[in-house]
Formats: structure tokens, C-alpha cells, sequence
């Protein structure tokens, strides 16, 4: 399977059908989440267009702990209920953030970050961490990229083993 931001439809669904695609292609038979996550930051950091971080943060003692990502070096800890992250995660809700400088409490790693989107994962019921995504664009992320970043999220959660993950205390 070759990866090519070129190969990348222009059209928002299509561009996110191929990613969905790709991501159960990438993560069949495998069940680790770090390798998965790493693997899901990659293929966003490559497919999507106009942005300018993507990763991952997990549940580490009552906090939000930095997992794999792409981008500029980020936060390591994020409070619950505190920026854009810490609030998806306390509030179980996904963040849908037009601009983040008129967030409260947004927590600028990349000033160049001016929209975000934020979608909780979880394991039995409880939220484990999060998909981040940053762009430096005003109104970056609408309806349609909440609806399918939810589905690669549900992809996770479904075919990533967390039970042994000590990390997720």
C-alpha cells in the first residue's frame, strides 16, 4: 500500500472513505494500541489536508498523557476539564473548536493552531484518551470531519487491545 498526499482526493468524504480504508487495511491483525495510534497519526498527518498537528493523548493518572502524534513537540500533561483536550476528555463530548483562541483555557502548544478538533476513546464505557487535531486555519473542522474522525475512532477502540495497557490507570 503506498501513501501519497497527492493520492488524496480532493473531496472531503472520499478523501475520508480512503483514509478509513487505509486504517482498517493498516490495523488488521494488529492489536496494539501504541503501534495503531502511531500508524492512525501518520496516516491523518499525511492524508489530511490544512493541518498542522495530529496525535494522540491517553488517561494517565487522572490526566491526559502525550502518545503518539505528527507535528511540533506538544504538551506532555493536560489537566481534565482543562483546554480544548482536557475538556473533551472530562466532559466525555467531542470538541469541536471553531477558534481556539476564543476557547477558555485553551492551551496554546503551537500558536500557529487556530481551530481543533477533539474526539474521547474509550474502553468499557470510560474515556481513555483522545484524538487531537490542530489546524491553523479559523473553521477548519466541520459536521462531516467530526462524523468520520468518530468512525476512525470507533475503528480504535474496536480492534485496539487496551487491556493490558498499564498506561490507562
Amino acid at each position: 500500500m503506498a501513501f501519497d498526499i497527492q493520492s488524496y482526493p480532493a473531496d472531503k468524504r472520499a478523501c475520508y472513505d480512503l483514509i478509513l480504508a487505509q486504517a482498517a487495511a493498516l490495523m488488521d491483525g494488529i492489536t496494539h494500541p501504541i503501534a495503531n495510534m502511531a500508524n492512525m497519526a501518520a496516516l491523518l498527518w499525511q492524508s489530511m489536508r490544512d493541518i498542522n498537528w495530529c496525535g494522540f493523548y491517553l488517561m494517565d493518572h487522572g490526566a491526559l498523557l502525550l502518545g503518539p502524534f505528527c507535528g511540533l513537540p506538544a504538551c506532555i500533561r493536560i489537566p481534565l476539564g482543562r483546554g480544548v483536550c482536557g475538556s473533551a476528555a472530562g466532559q466525555d463530548a467531542v470538541q469541536r473548536v471553531h477558534d481556539v483562541h476564543a476557547f477558555p483555557g485553551h492551551i496554546a502548544c503551537d500558536g500557529a493552531s487556530n481551530s481543533e478538533i477533539v474526539i474521547p476513546i474509550h474502553r468499557d464505557g470510560r474515556v481513555i484518551g483522545v484524538l487531537d487535531i490542530d489546524s491553523p486555519t479559523i473553521g477548519r473542522f466541520d459536521e462531516t470531519d467530526q462524523e468520520m474522525l468518530l468512525r476512525l475512532v470507533h475503528l480504535i477502540e474496536t480492534r485496539c487491545d487496551f487491556s493490558n495497557a498499564m498506561y490507562l490507570v
